[in-house]
């Protein structure tokens, strides 16, 4: 254990109404990251599930029906009908990815602004980094 310098000790802060605004908007960004985070490794690796479906496909027999899932059902299609709803879930999930990003990336970009406000205003009394 490392006992604190004189200078290193922060005496009773006093946080005010707009500190503890700046704590609790800081709180909400962080618990929107995390789920946006959650949500993006999840359609990740649902459109990665789809590209290698797509692959599989085009080694299908096209005379061949294939079984495509619709919600709990799967249903006979096509060969071309299937590949058509397999890239037009790709785009869709690629849409979802890139909306997920830019949500992340605004999060982040306001949890530094408050980040900055907080470290400024509390120093080390305040731990606003992810273990």
């Amino acid at each position: 254990m490392r006992m604190l310098e004189k200078e290193d000790e922060e005496g009773d802060i006093q946080v005010s109404w707009q500190d503890q605004e700046n704590i609790n908007t800081f709180s909400k960004y962080n618990a929107k990251l995390q789920d946006f985070e959650e949500a993006y490794e999840s359609k990740k690796t649902e459109k990665e599930y789809l590209d290698d479906l797509a692959m599989e496909l085009e080694l299908a027999d096209e005379d061949e029906p294939v079984k495509y899932r619709i919600g709990e059902a799967f249903v006979s299609l096509s060969l071309e009908a299937a590949q058509e709803r397999i890239t037009k879930s790709q785009e869709e999930l690629d849409q979802e990815i890139e909306g997920l990003k830019s949500q992340m990336d605004e999060a982040v970009e306001k949890m530094d602004g408050l980040k900055k406000v907080l470290y400024a205003r509390f120093g080390n009394a305040i731990n606003l980094e992810k273990d």
